[in-house]
């Protein structure tokens, strides 16, 4: 028996080792690819590949590099109980959990995302199915027979009205508090028709909009009121017209012999000159988001780190990393080429996740999402000012 035993263990150990094989296959690293994409190809996630090769997540493969990648057969009890969403524009995790009713820790745990992550157009996640649900379901019931009762409740405060001599639409809406609107709504009446005498006019409780109208009707200043409150702004206007003194604008020899630009241009080195001819070069070129040049399609900090490598200098890849990186620059103070970041999160989580190239005259050039293409866009918009985190020199590097 002790024979057998000592037989049995090391041919046990071999299938183990062998079934593991069998569920990695081996992948050369191309050109433009990181672990996001390979992931997304072979069906797994960047979790997974970071435990198989002992890699961080945030780390930049290199083009000929062999990893392993988990093959779909170790994946198929997961996919029994998940199905495949792509994202859509104004989708969030809140939003396809509430869909598919399901949590958003849920989401979270199969698809390997944070809660603040935000969702990139077109990414394929996972979704639970809706047979492991049931408490979502109930939660749904409960609020649709909530909004039945509301319903019930509305139409209980409707009263019936037989018309009489010298009756419209206006009159009954003042009489009875409501708007023209809703009493055509009520009775399914379309304009100009005529009312008869006996008909039975169902009549709404007070509407919305009619509260809306008395609160306005409250607050709407006399005529009188308007008239004085204009004199006072013109007097005001015109006494600080008289006071504004115009100081006489400085010019120096430089400026005259050669313009305004011509002491700009002096300053401006060749390295960032050469970064924004090749960024304007790109306009026009398809967003994708992870591109970093492959068939001439970009995302925003694929297109800075394009254009900044093409030029010699080696900047981290992401946005957030690159905000960290080179000299930070004040918004008062930013030169053509200097890299201008930006959070466009909904909620303003308060972190960068956007970044584009500054190119004078309070303009940057960048790989816009939302546009789906790279653009020239204003500094002075309020979407961008007001979502501005910072600026960094990395021309001089």
């Amino acid at each position: 028996m002790k024979r057998l035993y000592k037989l049995l263990l090391p041919l046990s150990i071999a299938t183990v080792t062998s079934y593991a094989a069998n569920t990695t296959v081996k992948h050369t690293v191309k050109s433009g690819e990181s672990l996001y994409t390979i992931a997304k190809k072979n069906h797994t996630t960047i979790d997974a590949l970071c435990k198989i090769n002992g890699i961080k997540k945030d780390e930049i493969l290199k083009v000929g590099r062999a990893i392993k990648v988990p093959t779909a057969s170790s994946n198929t009890k997961a996919a029994n109980r998940t199905a495949k969403h792509t994202v859509k524009s104004g989708e969030s995790l809140y939003t396809i959990a509430k869909k598919n009713h399901t949590t958003i820790d849920a989401l979270c745990k199969i698809n390997g995302i944070k809660k603040d992550e935000i969702l990139k157009l077109g990414r394929v996640i996972k979704v639970p199915t809706a047979s492991s649900n049931t408490k979502a379901k109930r939660k749904t019931a409960q609020k649709s027979n909530q909004k039945k009762k509301h319903l019930a409740q509305k139409s209980r405060t409707n009263k019936k009205y037989v018309i009489r001599k010298g009756d419209t639409l206006s009159t009954l809406a003042k009489k009875h508090h409501t708007t023209v609107a809703a009493l055509r709504k009520a009775n399914r009446l379309k304009k100009g028709q005529i009312l008869r005498l006996g008909q039975v006019l169902t009549i709404p409780g007070k509407t919305a909009a009619y509260k809306k109208k008395i609160k306005i009707a409250k607050h709407k200043p006399k005529a009188q009121e308007k008239k004085l409150a204009k004199t006072l702004t013109r007097l005001k206007s015109k006494r600080l017209a008289s006071t504004r003194v115009k100081k006489p604008k400085k010019y120096t020899l430089n400026d005259i012999v050669f313009g305004k630009s011509s002491k700009h241009k002096e300053k401006l080195p060749a390295k960032s000159r050469k970064i924004i001819s090749l960024a304007k070069k790109k306009l026009g070129k398809r967003y994708v988001w992870g591109a970093v040049g492959q068939k001439n399609t970009f995302d925003c900090s694929g297109l800075t780190s394009y254009v900044c490598k093409a030029n010699g200098i080696n900047i981290p890849r992401r946005a957030i990393e690159q905000s960290k990186y080179g000299k930070p620059v004040k918004r008062n103070e930013l030169q053509p080429g200097d890299l201008v970041f930006f959070d466009t999160s909904k909620k303003r989580k308060g972190y960068v996740n956007h970044v584009g190239i500054y190119i004078g005259n309070n303009k940057f050039i960048h790989a816009s999402s939302a546009k789906k293409k790279v653009v020239i866009t204003s500094l002075k918009k309020p979407f961008y000012s007001q979502r501005f985190k910072g600026a960094r020199r990395v021309a001089s590097l």
